[in-house]
């Protein structure tokens, strides 16, 4: 068994954090950072080369950018310009002219984040002060007070606190399209582009979706030539916004919102919305408020308010929070000019695989009973991760739900833990030893998606476990 499995009465705590993409990358800097060095062994188990890159920032597609300013992301929210002066420091620009806009902002190379990520982590990992072991988690069970960890090639690790960074679930197929799952045609994994190499420029594409992972493909398909239509469809046919460029930050720190249910809180946005545009301001501005303050404001939401609003309101969020870049956003606005590109509100009904190949898809646009079928020569999904089936994705964390030492969150959004991090078992009862960062605990945090919340949530669970190390060994000194 490693690393542990030496002079077992004598070791430092072993922390295995299971997850090394940005979130697992935040929690381990900011822990080693507050521990006195060699006081525990801090572990991030991930199978990709680099710690920090995940899925959004391990892509080598060029299209594919930052969504918000670089101005704006940082590995710490002590130094929020810090990813913005290692780009200037590093001539990013300079290589990479179109990352600059009009206006001043950047927006480097999703890549560039991932570069960035691994340069602050490496100093890190040079001193030993965080360990990067190569494997993924297949399973998670208890032992003793601590934990046991069996990676897919054997390995066993056992550790005395876990904390969970598991990377977003892929999307999951929607069922009217499980026809097709025999089809090479039918890309289930928008983070998979190997099927770019063997485009038709003329193909019909049609991309169910329209969030910023829709954006992305949109961006790929079109800087490698593709010509024909594209045709993307989501059941309210909402589409990423953009960035409001140049109006500065928001005017006012502070708004109130009415939480006694979901429509209470959707008419008191809409009402701060109209008094700022009437004010001259921006309705991003609120947004970006009720971003800020979206922990609170979730918190503040009965059971059966969150539930409306994750089933009536979250794609409306979704569409004005997350912003996509003005480079996509450009090609986007052009392809839809040109005619070669249409967002169409619509349900998808059914599907079915022609002798020819095409994929024949059945939509039911918006509002209407009538149902049309129509032919593509290929299928991306971009639905978003599939945080409610995390357990059937995630080996790992599938053990955990099935021993019942962590519960699922009852919306959907991840797993059940408090707002801080501290996991929760199925019961309810909290289940010492184990934390969750990031995304995955949003049932209880809150706004978790953005980059910001994420850091800020990642170096929460740092200090938690911290907090449990020491009382730990003031409890062993007694």
């Amino acid at each position: 068994m490693t690393p542990a499995a030496e002079g077992a009465g004598e070791r430092s705590p072993v922390v295995a954090i299971v997850g090394g993409g940005y979130t697992g990358a935040v929690a381990a800097w900011n822990l080693a950072r507050g521990l006195p060095p060699g006081s525990a062994r801090i572990l991030v188990v991930e199978p990709r080369a680099e710690i920090g890159r995940g899925l959004a920032y391990s892509t080598l597609d060029p299209s594919h950018r930052i969504n918000v300013p670089a101005a704006r992301m940082s590995l710490s929210t002590e130094d929020p310009g810090d990813f913005f002066a290692w780009v200037k420091s590093d001539g990013i620009v300079a290589e990479d002219p179109e990352a600059q806009v009009p206006t001043g902002e950047v927006f480097p190379r999703r890549q560039v984040f991932g570069s960035y990520i691994a340069a602050r982590l490496a100093p890190a990992l040079a001193s030993g002060a965080v360990e990067h072991l190569r494997g993924s988690v297949r399973r998670i069970s208890p032992e003793g007070e601590g934990w046991r960890l069996e990676l897919a090639d054997g390995r066993e690790i056992a550790a005395d606190l876990v904390a969970l960074a598991a990377s977003h679930p892929r999307p999951a197929v929607p069922g009217p399209l499980r026809a097709l799952a025999a089809s090479p045609k039918l890309v289930a994994d928008p983070y998979d582009l190997s099927w770019l190499a063997e485009l038709d420029p003329q193909e019909r594409v049609l991309i169910v979706g329209s969030g910023l992972t829709s954006a992305d493909l949109v961006a790929s398909l079109d800087a490698r030539g593709h010509k024909g239509e594209i045709l993307v469809v989501s059941r309210r046919g909402f589409r990423s916004r953009g960035h409001a460029f140049g109006a500065g930050a928001a005017p006012f720190d502070r708004l109130e919102f009415d939480t006694t249910s979901a429509s209470a809180l959707l008419r008191s946005v809409r009402r701060h919305v109209r008094e700022a545009v009437a004010a001259g301001h921006l309705w991003q501005h609120v947004l970006d408020v009720v971003r800020t303050q979206g922990g609170e404001i979730w918190r503040g939401l009965s059971p059966e308010a969150r539930r409306r609003v994750v089933r009536h309101l979250r794609v409306v969020w979704d569409a004005h929070r997350f912003r996509i870049a003005p480079q996509p956003e450009a090609v986007i606005a052009r392809r839809e000019a040109e005619g070669s590109l249409r967002h169409e509100a619509a349900a998808l009904t059914g599907s079915a695989l022609g002798e020819d190949g095409r994929l024949t898809v059945s939509l039911r646009p918006r509002g209407r009973k009538e149902i049309r079928r129509e032919s593509f020569d290929r299928v991306l999904v971009t639905t978003g991760p599939a945080h409610d089936r995390i357990g059937e994705s995630n080996p790992a964390l599938g053990s955990l739900i099935e021993a019942g030492l962590i519960g699922l969150d009852g919306n959907g959004l991840g797993l059940s833990t408090t707002p801080e991090g501290a996991a929760l078992r199925a019961d309810g009862a909290l289940q010492p030893g184990l934390y969750v960062a990031g995304p995955l605990a949003r049932g209880a945090a809150g706004e978790l998606m953005g980059l910001p919340e994420v850091t800020r949530h990642a170096e929460g669970v740092a200090r938690l476990l911290e907090a449990r190390l020491r009382e730990e060994k003031a409890a062993a000194l007694q």
